[in-house]
């Protein structure tokens, strides 16, 4: 098996919440990350923004309480997504959350 983990904080843009018709629940967020890192000994600014997506009824009652400002963590994978457009996307797909703020 090969590596893909991933543990990003961040604060949350948006919160979507849905349950796919096999009645399994869903939340989808937007998490914006800011950090400074170094690099070749000088630091670097980080910034991104990433879709992470919850599911299943283990993440019902942190999910129950996230509304857009707040900071979280996220532990995860990550895989693509394809949009109705056709354009693939980066995801993170959450195995652990934790609220920071």
């Amino acid at each position: 098996m090969t590596a893909n983990s991933l543990v990003l904080t961040g604060s949350l843009l948006r919160v979507r919440r849905f349950k796919s018709p096999a009645g399994i629940p869903h939340c989808v967020v937007q998490l914006e990350h800011r950090s400074q890192r170094f690099e070749a000994d000088l630091p670097r600014n980080v910034y991104c923004q990433i879709q992470a997506i919850m599911s299943g009824q283990h993440f019902e009652c942190i999910t129950d309480k996230l509304q857009a400002g707040m900071e979280i963590q996220v532990t995860g994978f990550l895989s693509t997504q394809q949009s109705r457009s056709g354009q693939s996307r980066l995801v993170l797909h959450a195995e652990n959350v934790e609220l920071k703020s």
